[in-house]
């Protein structure tokens, strides 16, 4: 879709969610690598025959123009002008309530127009690995799908600042011996915890951070993947300050639907 004059030129961008705003209108939250998450008005995106409708989906990327002008007094919310596919098959279905978590942890996290490029080249990365495993149906597909999700989870932490340094404890900054036992508490840091994940862990998983490399980041996470989560999602819920994340109470009812009795 060709861009218009008065456009911004183009920004890579996933839609986050997106609400009605009139009656063939959307209000749209894009997650960008450039400019962060930005909220922008899709006019007429409701119409059968808009250019927008089969383009503004969670999960595929974008490529987007906005306007250079606000659209409201405030200057938060500007028009989308133009979007083009940027390419890829659509997430399998048992994978979106993954996909709608990554979303949610973004939306509630980022601030508007606070760029974190590195998390959305984690976010793109993440969406493709779920695709993947997915797509592949195997047995260790849920073990590659909870590993993904918490390398996610460890640069969104690390990104928006709410990770202590792992190679130390953080009261005294001591640093952790390799057979020592360690977790992570939202308040102290890290603290000696003769439940937590060895030391050599959380080692890995620093250094894996330094590197950059998501690919790095979840093969450390591998073989503690079902240790880190109650850590993380406790570090991740603190500062989002909420005891369960809308994604996570969905998925529990589904799960009660899906445990009762077929009727006869």
């Amino acid at each position: 879709m060709a861009a218009s004059a008065r456009a911004t030129p183009p920004l890579s961008a996933f839609v986050l969610h997106s609400y009605d705003w009139s009656e063939s209108s959307l209000i749209v939250d894009l997650f960008t690598r450039a400019q962060g998450r930005v909220v922008v008005v899709a006019k007429g995106a409701k119409r059968p025959t808009s250019n927008f409708r089969p383009l503004l989906l969670p999960f595929h990327p974008l490529t987007v123009w906005l306007s250079k002008s606000a659209a409201d007094e405030h200057g938060e919310v500007r028009s989308l002008r133009a979007a083009e596919w940027g390419g890829g098959a659509p997430l399998p279905a048992t994978a979106l309530m993954s996909g709608f978590y990554l979303n949610e942890l973004v939306l509630k996290g980022l601030a508007r127009q606070d760029p974190h490029p590195a998390l959305f080249d984690a976010y793109a990365q993440t969406l493709a690995v779920l695709a993947a495993a997915a797509d592949a149906a195997t047995a260790a597909s849920p073990e590659i799908e909870a590993v993904a999700l918490r390398a996610f989870e460890l640069v969104l932490l690390r990104e928006l600042g709410w990770l202590p340094a792992l190679e130390v404890l953080t009261a005294s900054a001591e640093p952790l011996a390799a057979e020592g036992r360690y977790t992570i508490h939202a308040e102290a840091g890290v603290v000696a915890d003769d439940s937590g994940l060895p030391g050599a862990a959380w080692l890995a998983v620093q250094a894996a951070l330094r590197l950059g490399s998501l690919a790095a980041l979840r093969q450390a996470c591998a073989a503690h993947a079902t240790a880190l989560r109650a850590p993380l999602r406790h570090l991740v819920h603190y500062h989002l300050a909420t005891t369960q994340l809308r994604t996570r109470r969905v998925g529990l009812q589904l799960q009660r639907l899906a445990a009762q009795p077929a009727p006869r």
